[in-house]
């Protein structure tokens, strides 16, 4: 740059500026245009509060970075207030007493976000930050800013060693890496592991990354967003933090927390397939100035750093739609559940009509009888209709949690109110399981497209709770209604006739189909899709044979790779390594219950040999589930609701039991007649 991007001039040491961010920003960009930076200062202004107002700039630890693109800018600037009455810039730990405002000329988009990123890289510091706090003038301001966002200033060789060598060879240059006080320490790492279900995959990365991170002999902590709650990072391990990974198939809670810092993002696989190249890549980041860094409100704004994102639209799409699956799976297993001991209880005849032509049995004798007024069949019936009333309730609301949490991945909570309207539009017009995915999407783009236009300051606090719900929820349910609802309940009935015109060879088909799918990625998207159909039909109120046997070839098929996994362990255990053969042991239960993620430590490690192997197992037991006409009303639970299959429970083990051995013999065979460089490659690593 040919001028400095800061001067003293632009620096406001203990200044009163006002009291809210408006005035602050207003303050700071008359010091940009009295420099003769800016022709229009309220071209300026303009631009920082819409910024703002899309998604506020304040960091942890009493900071702000207000920043804006604007044609009236001449040149890249930083301007600073230190404030002696600290200002509210919606950071979640309070007011922010150092306030940089970054303007860049408009065409200057990469030179804008390389400011960013090292300003935002540097605030991170508790060192660097105390110093513009000590900073006796202007120039010492000047000097400690200067030194921070030029990329003359960082250790060089250091970065470039630490970006071409592998997970243990960056080490040194990790470690040899400084704060301003010059003092070596290590290397400071958090992860996020998420997955879609939160029950495998989520745990499995975080203990894959936590043992590259202890090869590469870096400060480690993983924060486990699953099934089983999370513990939050604390406040100083997010402050001593050097960079950030995102091994994440869902939307990470609380991702502001880490604004500022390094970014490496990618899906959860990775974490377990390749944590050591994440690490490395971590490592690498946290000595860059121009590593792409977690935006502030960026869960609501992903654009602005779209240049270094990991993930492209179609990973974005490919979460919302996981963050919708992994809210529904809950209400679909225990209403599911429920509903399947309604029918051990009283009997299938629970989930009949017959006694009114406007609900089941069991919603039935759950409203007109009590344990005062028990119905003609006793005790065991009214216990069995309150139990399969429960569940069905459960159940009814699971497209509209779809709906709600796709709409809330894409737009955050402003899409709640939205997207679970257009679940429950969906269900009325008969668009069923697809109506709410198509109503989620729709409903979370327009709620985020509302949360991007810029209004008044004395409006913004009703945005989120008022006018984005408003507005959102009228658009979508127009659209819902006048435009999509009769394609949608055409395209849902199409549907359900054929699944229920199916039969014979045709049937056959759709189970081989069906078992490819849930063995191809092992708990991932694709098998997330096949049991999301199956439960999809399971709910609807039409539910028959059809569905029912389509959703024991589902679970049938997603019992066989861990199962196969296991049974390989024992007959062949001299293949396996024995980590492998410890994972073995509790494949045998993971299978029994249903939880395909099972296999995964296996396919992590050798996926060439293990996933066909398990594709042919799938393919195998799917179709044979679905010749001998195996029936299924529960939606998880593996053998251990064996009793809602309608006396089929036999044909059930014979599918499961001929794919698992097709499936082992498959994988014994792959792993005999071909050389294990995975596993090699793996050896190495950890030497």
């Amino acid at each position: 740059m040919s001028e400095p991007i800061i001067t003293p001039s632009l620096v406001l040491l203990d200044a009163d500026a006002g009291d809210d961010a408006e005035a602050v920003i207003r303050r700071l960009a008359g010091l940009v245009g009295d420099a003769g930076r800016s022709s229009d200062p309220a071209d300026l202004i303009d631009g920082a509060l819409a910024r703002e107002s899309s998604s506020p700039t304040g960091l942890p630890g009493g900071i702000a970075i207000p920043h804006a693109r604007a044609d009236s800018v001449s040149v890249a600037t930083l301007a600073m207030a230190r404030l002696s009455k600290p200002v509210d810039f919606g950071a979640a730990d309070g007011p922010a007493d150092i306030v940089f405002l970054i303007a860049a000329p408009a065409g200057a988009g990469s030179e804008h976000m390389k400011v960013l990123s090292a300003l935002a890289r540097a605030l991170v510091r508790p060192e660097f930050v105390q110093s513009l706090r000590d900073a006796p003038d202007g120039d010492s301001v000047v000097d400690r800013v200067t030194e921070a966002v030029t990329p003359a200033a960082k250790p060089e060789p250091a970065a470039q060693a630490a970006q071409s060598s592998s997970a243990t060879e960056s080490v040194p240059a990790a470690q040899a890496s400084t704060a301003t006080t010059g003092a070596p320490r290590r290397t400071s790492i958090l992860a996020v592991t998420a997955c879609p279900t939160g029950i495998a995959h989520t745990y499995m990365a975080a203990d894959a990354l936590k043992l590259a991170a202890d090869r590469a002999d870096v400060e480690f902590a993983v924060e486990t967003q699953g099934s089983s709650g999370t513990t939050p990072f604390t406040a100083q391990q997010l402050a001593d933090a050097d960079a950030v990974i995102f091994a994440t198939d869902v939307g990470v809670k609380g991702r502001d927390r880490f604004a500022g810092k390094p970014l490496v993002e990618s899906g959860v696989k990775r974490g377990i397939n390749e944590p050591d190249t994440m690490i490395a890549d971590a490592v690498a980041a946290s000595t860059d100035p121009h590593a792409r860094t977690v935006s502030a409100g960026e869960s609501a704004d992903r654009t602005d750093d779209a240049e270094g994102a990991g993930i492209g639209i179609g990973g974005r799409l490919k979460q919302a739609l996981l963050t919708g699956v992994s809210y529904m799976i809950p209400f679909v297993a225990a209403g599911g559940l429920l509903m399947a001991l309604g029918f051990l209880i009283a009997g299938y005849e629970i989930g009949s009509s017959t006694l009114s032509p406007d609900m089941s049995d069991g919603a039935y004798v759950a409203l007109n009888n009590s344990l005062w007024n028990l119905p003609a069949g006793g005790l065991g019936q009214y216990i069995g209709g309150v139990s399969f009333a429960i569940g069905s309730t459960a159940m009814s609301l699971m497209v509209a949690v779809l709906a709600g949490y796709i709409a809330y991945a894409i737009a955050d909570r402003p899409g709640i109110a939205p997207g679970f309207t257009a679940g429950v539009i969906a269900v009325t017009v008969g668009g069923g399981f697809i109506g709410g995915i198509v109503g989620g999407l729709i409903a979370g783009v327009i709620a985020l497209w509302i949360s991007r236009i810029p209004l008044p300051q004395w409006a913004r606090g009703l945005q989120p709770v008022v006018i984005i719900p408003l507005i959102a929820t009228l658009l979508t349910g127009a659209i819902m209604f006048m435009l999509l609802s009769r394609p949608l309940s055409w395209v849902n009935t199409e549907l359900e006739d054929a699944l229920n015109s199916m039969s014979g060879t045709s049937k056959v088909v759709l189970g081989v189909i069906i078992g490819l799918m849930m063995c191809f990625d092992l708990g991932g998207p694709v098998n997330k899709a096949a049991y999301a159909v199956g439960v999809a039909g399971l709910g609807t109120a039409g539910a028959g044979i059809a569905q029912w046997e389509f959703m024991a070839a589902v679970m049938a098929a997603g019992m066989v790779p861990p199962l196969a996994l296991a049974l390989a362990t024992v007959v062949r255990p001299g293949l396996f390594t024995e980590p492998e053969r410890e994972n073995g042991k509790a494949a045998w239960l993971l299978g029994a219950s249903f939880i395909s993620e099972g296999a995964i430590p296996f396919a992590a490690a050798d996926p060439l040999r293990v996933i066909p192997p398990m594709m042919l197992g799938g393919a195998v037991t799917g179709g044979l589930s679905m010749a001998l006409g195996v029936q299924l009303r529960a939606p998880h639970g593996g053998v251990f609701v064996m009793f809602a299959m309608n006396g089929t429970w036999w044909k059930f083990l014979i599918a499961i039991v001929v794919g698992m051995v097709v499936a082992t013999i498959g994988v014994i065979a792959a792993k005999q007649l071909t050389t294990r460089e995975p596993e090699k490659t793996l050896e190495t690593a950890s030497a």
